[in-house]
């Protein structure tokens, strides 16, 4: 193992506003994370991994969203979704069971009907891949874990530090061309990542300053991550 999964980070013309919108959606408080940022942690949450930052950038959204979460929702449609800001993008068709959403910035979602023994909320991550099976070994490789097949994609079950059921990879054909709005950080095992590059992740960023303390890399797919050096103990 040479991370663990750390928490979510969203891109955002507005922070505030989207910020806002995702605490109605998952019944959370809003934190101030500087400037404009803010911070969006679930009440219900059983750890910090399930927290949302919300981060200013200058540029819009553009292209497929390619890093979604997948909701379990509180009742049987998404009703208090759409009345929290949200916009239907698509009904169920098909064997699909799930509405297709976005968010106030354009940011899809996916949400399902409640079922029994499961809690609101999220309960998967989802990224677009060409190679699901390659980039789910891949991530199990640094955070541990096992992968499970399915037809056209495999998930990560059982990640060190991972928040929810599974982190899915869904086959798509069409291979990354820009920026994805949402990323995941990891916290390093070691103080520098050199095991993650020596693994096959290209290093982007390196620290900015004492403020920007953190790594930027890319894994063999080209999805951006950040990695934090480990949290000082004692």
């Amino acid at each position: 193992m040479i991370a663990r999964f750390k928490d979510l980070c969203l891109d955002a013309s507005a922070p505030r506003s989207l910020g806002a919108f995702w605490a109605r959606v998952l019944d959370g408080e809003l934190a101030d994370a500087g400037g404009d940022d803010t911070r969006v942690d679930p009440r219900s949450a059983r750890s910090d991994a399930e927290s949302i930052w919300v981060n200013e950038v200058p540029e819009p959204r553009t292209g497929k969203t390619r890093v979604h979460l997948d909701l379990r929702l509180p009742g049987a449609d998404p009703a208090a979704l759409l009345a929290a800001g949200a916009r239907l993008v698509r009904d169920p068709a098909g064997d699909a069971d799930w509405w297709v959403l976005a968010d106030p910035e354009g940011n899809s979602f996916r949400a399902f009907g409640a079922h029994e023994d499961t809690r609101p909320g999220p309960f998967e991550l989802v990224v677009a891949s060409t190679d699901p099976a390659a980039q789910a070994t891949w991530w199990t490789g640094v955070l541990g874990g096992t992968v499970e097949h399915g037809s056209g994609s495999a998930s990560v079950v059982g990640a060190a530090g991972f928040p929810w059921e599974r982190w899915v990879f869904d086959g798509v054909p069409e291979p990354k061309t820009v920026k994805n709005r949402m990323h995941w950080d990891v916290e390093l095992v070691e103080p520098e990542p050199m095991a993650l590059i020596g693994a096959g992740a290209t290093l982007l960023h390196e620290p900015l300053d004492e403020a920007h303390w953190w790594w930027v890399l890319a894994d063999p797919e080209g999805n951006e991550f950040c990695a934090f050096p480990p949290r000082p103990t004692g």
